[in-house]
C-alpha cells in the first residue's frame, strides 16, 4: 500500500491501473483518474469524483515509478492565450444608495450571465475573470433603474495563512478537515462608472445572506467564515471594515508578473455564530482551539492552563490562583492551602460551578503537553488504572464501588495516559478518563459484554486519543505502552486499522493462552514458541523499589522473534496482528523474591540485539505512572478531599493531577539536566528565598545556582539528608520541601 495525498492505494488499485493504461493506451489522464474515483469512491461532500486530487495523486505515483501514465495528447486551457470577454455597457450613476430603486443579487450560471460576469470582470477589475479555485460562486447586481452595477465571486480559501489560522485557532488536523468551511471572497467589483455612497457595504451583505444556502445547494455543506485578501496601497479595504468584516492580520506573497512583493490585509466575516467550533473540531469531535499567545506567561501555571476555555476569564483567573495555592503547599487540604476563609469560599464555589468541567481544565493541560513533546524526536507514553478510595467519607455521592470483591469499599476510577522521555522526564498527561462504576457484576456477565460496554474500552480510547495527537505530531514518534491488563487483541486490531497511528509496547498477559505463529509457520502458545528461541543475550537494569520489594539490579536474559498473533477464539472477526515479541526473564533473582518475567509485544520492527535492549529500556520507563499515582495519593492526597459529590471531586483531581505532575517533572529534570540554571523552574523569588534561607545568608548570589543544586536545597527543606549514598532527592521529600519553600518565600518577600 502507498499513501498518497492522504489516499491509501492498494496494490490492487496500483494494479488496475497499469492493466487499464496497457490495455487503453488511447485513455486521457482525465477518463483514467475519473475511473480510480469510482474505484476507491473518492467524492466530494456533492458526491462529485474528486477528479484533480486523483489527477495530482496519479502524477506523483507516475514520478515515484509506481504506475505508468499515458502520454499527454490533449490541449489545456490554462496553457492557451486566455481571450478577454467583451465588457457589457455599465450606465454612469451617482446618486444615493435609495435612488438605485431595489437592489438584486443575482446568481451567475452558464450562459450569458456568465459572459456578461466575465466580460464585467476582465474590463474592471485588476485580476480579470480568472481563474478562480476550486469550488465556486459567481453573482452579479442589478438595480431595479440602472441596471447591471457589480459583481462577486466566492471560492476555495487559502490552504495555509499563518496570521488568520492563528486568529481563527486551528490546529494542523482541524485546519486539514475543515478548510473547506472557511469560503474565499475571491472577486468583489463595483465599475468607477458607478459612485454610490454606502453602496458597496450594502452588496456585501446582500450576497452573503444568501451565499451559505446557495453553497449548501450545490456543495452539500455551509460554509461558516467568509475571507477576502486587499492589496496594501491599490484598496484601503474601508467597504469591508463598513460591512463589519474583521480585520485579523496580513499576508506578504508576490506581486503578479513578478513585479515584487506586494502586503495584503486579512479580513473575515462570520455566517454563523458558532463558526470556531466547527472549524476548531478535531477529527475525533472534540474541539481544541489554539490560542496565539499575545504576552509571555509570568509562570509555569500560566503557561500550561491559561487556556483553559471556562467560558469566563474570571474563571480561568481563579483556576490560575488554586493551582498556585494546591502547588505551594501540596499535602495540605483545602483551606488549609487557601490560607482564608474568604480563598477558601470561592475555591468551593468554583468546583461547584455549572461552568466548570474537569475534562476542559485538562484539555489545556493536554495542549500544553502536546507542544513539549512535539520537540522530541521519540516520546514514551505509559497509560495505566488506579482507584481513589473515597470510602473513609461515606457522605459523599456518586460514587462507586472499586473492588472486585465487594460493593462496600467505594471511590471513583481514573485511566491516566502520561508523555515520558526515553531519559523519564515526564511531559504531561495526554488522556484521562475517571468515572464511577455503576455495579461490579458477575465475572461471567463482564466477559460476556461487547468491547464497547466493559471497562476495557479505556485502552482502546486511550489510543484513540494518542493517535490524533501522533497524527499531529507526525516528526515524532509515539509509543503506548501498558501492563499486561491491555493484552486484550481489540487493542492490536484498532492500531492495524488506524492510519497514522501511535505504536504500541504491551506487556502480554501468559493466562491468555496467546496463539501465535512465526515466520517458519511454526504455531503454539507464546511463551513455548519464544522460549524454543536462542539467547539474543543479557540486559541488567534497575528495579524502582515498592511497597512490596526493595530496589535492585536484575539480570534479564533475552529473547526475540517476530510473529502474527491469532485472534482469540471469541473474537475471530478481528484481524491476526502482526507483531515483535521480546521475551525477558531474570537470571538468579534473589531468594523470596519472585523473579521478573517479561513477555513485550511490540509493534515497532525488532531487527537486532539493540533494537530488543531497546524496547526493554523503554518498558522500564512504564514505572514512571506508578511513580506519579504514588505522588497524586500520597503528596496531593487526593484522598483526602471532603468535596460532598462526584462532580466536585473530578474537578479538583484534574489540577491535582496537573499539581502531581509538575512535581514528578521536578523530580526527574534535575537528573536529566542538572547544569542548566535552575530558573528553567524556579521564579527569582523562590531560588532567592531557597538559598538564602538554606546557607543563613542575608544576600542572595549573584547568579542563580544549577537545577541539581537547587532540587538538593529543596530537598534538605523535606529532610533529605544529602549524604554520599542517599541518591537524588525523591518524590516525597521535594513535596514536603515544596510546601515549606511556600512559607519561606512569602517571608522572603516581605524582609526584601
Amino acid at each position: 500500500m502507498i499513501t498518497v495525498g492522504g489516499k491509501i492505494f492498494s496494490e490492487e488499485i496500483l494494479e488496475r491501473i497499469s492493466r487499464t493504461v496497457e490495455t487503453e493506451p488511447d485513455i486521457s489522464r482525465r477518463q483514467l483518474s475519473l475511473r480510480v474515483c469510482d474505484w476507491m469512491d473518492w467524492r466530494n461532500n456533492a458526491n462529485r469524483p474528486q477528479e484533480m486530487s486523483c489527477r495530482k495523486a496519479l502524477l506523483e505515483l507516475h514520478r515515484r515509478g509506481k504506475i505508468l501514465l499515458p502520454e499527454v495528447s490533449g490541449h489545456y486551457a490554462f496553457r492557451q492565450a486566455r481571450q478577454l470577454s467583451a465588457p457589457p455597457p455599465v450606465a454612469t450613476v451617482s446618486c444615493s444608495l435609495a435612488e438605485l430603486g431595489d437592489l438584486e443579487i443575482v446568481r451567475v450560471t452558464a450562459g450569458p450571465l456568465s459572459a456578461l460576469w466575465r466580460g464585467l470582470m476582465d474590463a474592471h477589475h485588476y485580476l480579470k475573470s480568472g481563474p478562480l479555485c476550486g469550488a465556486q460562486l459567481r453573482y452579479l447586481a442589478r438595480s431595479a433603474r440602472f441596471g447591471w452595477i457589480g459583481g462577486l465571486s466566492y471560492s476555495a480559501c487559502a490552504r495555509r495563512v499563518e496570521s488568520r489560522d492563528a486568529w481563527i485557532g486551528w490546529t494542523e488536523e482541524a485546519r486539514t478537515s475543515n478548510h473547506i468551511f472557511l469560503v474565499n471572497n475571491s472577486r468583489f467589483l463595483i465599475p468607477p462608472p458607478v459612485k454610490v455612497k454606502n453602496l458597496a457595504s450594502h452588496l456585501l451583505a446582500l450576497a452573503q445572506r444568501r451565499l451559505a444556502d446557495d453553497w449548501e445547494a450545490v456543495y452539500r455543506y455551509r460554509p461558516v467564515l467568509l475571507e477576502t485578501y486587499v492589496e496594501r496601497g491599490r484598496f484601503a479595504g474601508t467597504s469591508y471594515r463598513a460591512a463589519n468584516w474583521t480585520h485579523v492580520g496580513t499576508t506578504g506573497g508576490r506581486g503578479r508578473r513578478g513585479s515584487g512583493a506586494t502586503i495584503k490585509d486579512i479580513y473575515v466575516m462570520p455566517l454563523t455564530a458558532a463558526w470556531q467550533t466547527a472549524l476548531c473540531r478535531q477529527a475525533d469531535g472534540t474541539v481544541r482551539i489554539r490560542r496565539k499567545m499575545q504576552t509571555p506567561p509570568k509562570d509555569w501555571i500560566e503557561a500550561e492552563l491559561r487556556e483553559a476555555n471556562l467560558g469566563d476569564a474570571r474563571l480561568t483567573a481563579r483556576l490560575l490562583q488554586m493551582t498556585g495555592m494546591f502547588y505551594a503547599q501540596p499535602t495540605a487540604n483545602i483551606p488549609q492551602a487557601c490560607g482564608s476563609a474568604a480563598a477558601a469560599k470561592a475555591a468551593y464555589r468554583f468546583l461547584d460551578n455549572e461552568a466548570v468541567d474537569w475534562k476542559t481544565i485538562l484539555a489545556a493541560h493536554y495542549q500544553a503537553t502536546e507542544e513539549r513533546l512535539r520537540e522530541k524526536d521519540l516520546v514514551l507514553i505509559a497509560q495505566d488504572t488506579t482507584t481513589l478510595n473515597y470510602s473513609s467519607h461515606p457522605n459523599t455521592r456518586d460514587l462507586g464501588p472499586i473492588g472486585t470483591a465487594s460493593e462496600k469499599v467505594r471511590g471513583l476510577m481514573v485511566h491516566d495516559t502520561m508523555v515520558f522521555t526515553p531519559e523519564g522526564t515526564p511531559l504531561g498527561l495526554l488522556d484521562v478518563q475517571c468515572w464511577a462504576r455503576e455495579g461490579i457484576g458477575s465475572r461471567h456477565e463482564r466477559h460476556q459484554k461487547p468491547i464497547e460496554e466493559k471497562e476495557s474500552r479505556k485502552w482502546l480510547e486511550s489510543y484513540q486519543a494518542v493517535s490524533a495527537v501522533q497524527r499531529r505530531c507526525r516528526k515524532t514518534r509515539l509509543v503506548l505502552m501498558s501492563d499486561r491488563e491491555s493484552d486484550i487483541h481489540e487493542l492490536f486490531a484498532e492500531q492495524a486499522k488506524t492510519p497514522y497511528g501511535a505504536q504500541l509496547l504491551i506487556r502480554a498477559e501468559r493466562s491468555r493462552n496467546r496463539k501465535a505463529q512465526d515466520d517458519d509457520g511454526d504455531c503454539d502458545f507464546l511463551w513455548p514458541l519464544l522460549e524454543r528461541q536462542e539467547l539474543v543475550g543479557t540486559r541488567q537494569i534497575l528495579v524502582p523499589p515498592s511497597e512490596k520489594r526493595a530496589a535492585r539490579q536484575a539480570t534479564l536474559a533475552v529473547r526475540t522473534l517476530p510473529v502474527v498473533l491469532r485472534s482469540p477464539k471469541r473474537k475471530k472477526k478481528l484481524p491476526a496482528a502482526r507483531v515483535w515479541a521480546v521475551l525477558a526473564q531474570e537470571v538468579s533473582p534473589p531468594a523470596e523474591v519472585e523473579g521478573l518475567e517479561w513477555m513485550l509485544l511490540s509493534t515497532v520492527a525488532v531487527s537486532s540485539e539493540q533494537d530488543a535492549y531497546e524496547r526493554l529500556e523503554w518498558y522500564a520507563r512504564r514505572w514512571g505512572i506508578e511513580v506519579y499515582h504514588r505522588i497524586m495519593k500520597s503528596g496531593c492526597r487526593v484522598e483526602a478531599r471532603q468535596l460532598e459529590n462526584a462532580v466536585r471531586l473530578q474537578n479538583c483531581l484534574a489540577i491535582d493531577m496537573i499539581v502531581a505532575w509538575r512535581i514528578h517533572y521536578l523530580t526527574t529534570l534535575g537528573q536529566e539536566t542538572p547544569d542548566v540554571p535552575c530558573t528553567v523552574y524556579f521564579t527569582d523569588s523562590e531560588w532567592k528565598a531557597l538559598t538564602t534561607f538554606v546557607s543563613r545568608t542575608r544576600k542572595p548570589s549573584q547568579f542563580p545556582p544549577s537545577l541539581n543544586e537547587a532540587v538538593r536545597l529543596l530537598g534538605n527543606l523535606g529532610g533529605h539528608l544529602g549524604r554520599a549514598g542517599d541518591g537524588h532527592p525523591g518524590a516525597e521529600v521535594l513535596w514536603r520541601g515544596m510546601a515549606r519553600l511556600a512559607d519561606i518565600e512569602i517571608a522572603y518577600d516581605l524582609y526584601h
